[in-house]
């Protein structure tokens, strides 16, 4: 590890300091747990201050490239990069009014079609055995009624995101993680989900199922682009009922 870094480039040590170790990591000189050198010999290879290591290492950390553990044995060790700071940047978009339930709305009728589309082409015996699973908790929730709104709309999520693991695509992965944690945000806000609404979004993604089961790709994303349609489609009726 000696000679992984070498002396910071003095009219912008911050910044190289900063790419030096960032690079190392997403080139896989570094990877998932290891420790980066101790902050003197750190410093000494990289030729800077304390203060700017230090904060170059904080910038690091914000990254998620990086954590930084404190106390006997601790230091700067590597982490797996997650969508966690995606979906924080949505939830800031959305909370700011950036970015609008129209804008997710006409995102998801498109993505998700797609998602579904590429789901039926790739799907394994194995995914449709989860898919049964998970059709059977939001059945059960359904079946319960009011009372189980919230662990409906999960059940819900997980079957999308289901869906979207199947694609083998970590795109469609992340930014549907990233989208179904954040749109709940709107669910709380503006979507009536009583029995019968639970219902009518269950039979939905039993169509979209049936459909991928059969490698019917045409209908199964067809169905998947209408339910959101029309969910959505609820959803900005009372919100602009919310809004007069």
């Amino acid at each position: 590890m000696t000679h992984l870094f070498r002396a910071a480039k003095q009219n912008r040590i911050f910044q190289d300091v900063v790419e030096q170790i960032q690079e190392a990591i997403i080139d896989g000189h570094l990877k998932v747990g290891d420790r980066l050198p101790a902050e003197r010999e750190l410093k000494e290879m990289l030729q800077t201050s304390r203060s700017t290591l230090r904060e170059a290492l904080r910038v690091l950390e914000q990254k998620g490239l990086i954590q930084i553990k404190l106390g006997m044995g601790g230091g700067a060790v590597v982490q797996a990069v997650s969508s966690d700071l995606v979906t924080e940047s949505l939830d800031l978009l959305i909370r700011s009014h950036q970015v609008s339930l129209r804008h997710i709305a006409e995102f998801r009728e498109r993505v998700e079609e797609d998602v579904v589309r590429l789901a039926t082409s790739r799907m394994q015996e194995s995914d449709k055995e989860i898919l049964k699973k998970l059709l059977d908790d939001a059945r059960q929730c359904a079946t319960r009624g009011n009372e189980a709104v919230s662990d409906f709309l999960n059940a819900d999520k997980n079957i999308h995101l289901c869906f979207a693991r199947m694609t083998g695509n970590p795109i469609y992965i992340s930014i549907l993680k990233t989208i179904h944690e954040n749109i709940r945000r709107y669910y709380d806000a503006f979507l009536v989900m009583e029995k019968p609404e639970m219902r009518e979004n269950l039979a939905d993604l039993e169509d979209v199922v049936a459909a991928m089961e059969k490698g019917d790709i045409q209908k199964a994303g067809k169905i998947a682009r209408t339910h959101v349609r029309r969910f959505n489609g609820y959803m900005e009726i009372r919100e602009q009922q919310h809004e007069k």
